[in-house]
């Protein structure tokens, strides 16, 4: 873990996540600093060639597992570096703008298996499991998509059987980011009846007998986050590593993704804000018919756009991070977020290629990479028309109290 993150962390979170603030303590930008510097130096150069070889940015992560990024919001108690989800968001931001792919394996790891073990673990299983996933030592991932259970989560089979002290596990997950390559699973399994209370959390481990994945989807965008199926095949798993109680996996999962679909928004407002960083210089060195396009309405207005649209995805995130940070309600907040950050995303990506019209279309140049990552932020982690049923709910419950 990095010292200066680690000593910067307590200050930052008692000065700045008690009260609402649009400024950065000088803590807070020089662990933001520190990532960025990082970020552009080592992920940002590479990120085009991950992209074509789709190779899993293995050197990358033990460079932000070094900065301390691997267990951000991690108390130290646990081998974190103990920042609140603000700072979190800010530096997630940083490394999206330069790979997405490596953003969306970081927000996974932090915001489902570190975050169901943190409050749903025991000492035992935090001390075995956390610790080492907090420190960048093992990474971690998150089962609970099947091939027949998306956005009906509760709908999942795969099969968990009581046998002795212990369970065994059959089935099937899929659309599994860092499948093959983390070391620490949480599944969720049926362990009972229908519905969402027949749903328990495992722990499980990389190596267990009777645990396969499938080769990396062949996907639109993200091609160096690996996605894959994940098979159990008797795979036997102690009593010890059931999390929290049995029937409550489902429960335990819901709760922690309202932590993950603020990291996807602050991923979606990073691949946005590279996009249109891209789309502004191009204007300005681009000429046609004697100017530089960015002098054309026609562009301009289309950079003004992107810039409202960055802005307005990054304060909501922010806001529902800040909320989160308090230990106050943030899931209405947290999908609103994800929401408008992805679609932002998707627009202003879209509109970068534009720019750069028939550049833009090339592989030569970013925008063409950031549009095809961009699409994935509206999907994970809940798609958008799963968010809008989750902030309707909300507001009719609100009306209706």
């Amino acid at each position: 873990m990095n010292p200066t993150l680690a000593a910067s962390s307590q200050h930052v979170a008692s000065q700045h996540v008690g009260g609402l603030s649009f400024g950065l303590s000088d803590d807070q930008r020089l662990i933001v600093g520190a990532v960025r510097d990082y970020a552009r130096a080592e992920i940002a150069p590479r990120s085009a060639a991950y992209d074509r070889s789709g190779e899993f940015p293995r050197e990358q992560l033990r460079g932000l597992a070094a900065l301390g990024l691997l267990g951000a919001t991690v108390p130290e108690q646990w081998g974190g570096a103990g920042l609140d989800s603000v700072t979190y968001a800010l530096c997630l931001e940083e490394v999206a703008a330069a790979d997405a792919s490596v953003a969306v394996i970081v927000s996974v790891h932090n915001g489902l298996p570190e975050q169901m073990l943190l409050l749903h673990g025991n000492d035992e299983q935090r001390e075995r499991y956390l610790r080492p996933l907090a420190s960048g030592a093992a990474l971690g991932a998150f089962c609970l998509t099947e091939p027949e259970a998306g956005s009906d989560a509760a709908s999942l089979n795969l099969r968990a059987t009581r046998d002795g002290d212990g369970w065994i596990l059959n089935g099937s997950k899929a659309w599994i980011t860092s499948g093959g390559q983390a070391d620490t699973y949480l599944v969720l399994a049926r362990s009972g009846g229908e519905g969402a209370h027949g749903v328990s959390c495992f722990i499980v481990e990389k190596g267990w007998e009777g645990l396969s994945f499938g080769k990396p989807e062949d996907k639109l965008g993200l091609h160096a986050a690996h996605s894959t199926t994940v098979q159990f095949d008797a795979v036997r798993v102690p009593a010890a590593n059931l999390l929290g109680r049995e029937g409550e996996g489902l429960s335990i999962a819901l709760a922690s993704l309202d932590a993950g679909r603020v990291g996807i928004a602050m991923q979606a407002v990073g691949i946005a804000r590279a996009a249109y960083q891209h789309a502004a210089r191009y204007a300005l060195s681009r000429e046609q018919f004697g100017r530089p396009i960015a002098e054309y309405q026609g562009i301009s207005f289309k950079i003004a756009d992107m810039a409202a649209q960055i802005e307005a995805a990054r304060l909501v995130a922010l806001k529902a991070a800040w909320l989160h940070a308090q230990g106050r309600p943030f899931g209405r907040e947290a999908s609103i977020a994800k929401l408008l950050a992805s679609e932002a995303a998707v627009n202003v990506t879209r509109e970068a290629v534009q720019v750069f019209g028939a550049n833009g279309y090339s592989r030569d140049y970013p925008v063409e990479r950031l549009y095809r990552d961009a699409k994935a932020t509206e999907i994970y982690e809940g798609t958008s028309e799963i968010q809008r049923r989750v902030i309707a709910r909300s507001v009719f419950q609100e009306f209706g109290s």
